[in-house]
């Protein structure tokens, strides 16, 4: 059984809640967002924090319990916060560059890939072959740095493309690794 759905969300001061049945509106000093959850669910203000009940221990009920709790937590995160998703590019002239807003990658294509952001979405290079993605909204921003990585993503020979930081590929042996009969 999980315990995330039973943890009170702290809210801190400058966060505004706004629960209606089957939503729940938050707004902070990053910006606003704004969740549909199911009707049943019962989210309740008490005290600067906020508190979701399941309406009976149905497993349904069970499930949704935890998902409710962590997006209302996530979307109070976010408006005071931010997330961010870093990603670095390796290879020999793969590099990456802004224009704009848009961010353009040369990553051994024949033309570079123009990789536009999606409303409420940022994009910040700390050098040529390291970037950021980032917003106030988490699966945005996440859903965002795969469509990145997913133009390019690492080969198991070399290691060349785009990976998340620290994130670790397994290489693979060549044809003169192999140990032929």
């Amino acid at each position: 059984m999980s315990r995330i759905g039973f943890k009170p969300i702290p809210v801190p001061d400058g966060v505004e809640v706004t629960i209606e049945p089957g939503n729940v509106h938050v707004k902070g000093p990053k910006g606003e967002l704004n969740q549909i959850i199911n009707r049943e669910m019962e989210v309740s203000r008490d005290n600067g924090t906020l508190e979701v009940k399941r309406p009976s221990e149905k497993r349904k009920f069970q499930q949704l319990h935890g998902l409710t709790r962590t997006l209302i937590a996530n979307m109070i995160d976010g408006v005071t916060q931010g997330f961010k998703k870093d990603l670095e590019i390796q290879g020999v002239g793969y590099r990456a560059a802004l224009d704009g807003k848009t961010l353009v990658l040369s990553v051994g294509y024949s033309h570079p890939v123009r990789v536009e952001p999606e409303p409420g979405i940022q994009f910040s290079l700390e050098s040529p072959t390291r970037l950021t993605v980032s917003g106030i909204d988490k699966q945005l921003v996440g859903e965002q740095a795969a469509r990145i990585r997913r133009i390019r993503p690492p080969e198991p020979y070399k290691g060349k493309g785009i990976r998340y930081l620290g994130e670790h590929v397994r290489r693979k042996a060549g044809k003169a690794g192999k140990v032929g009969a």
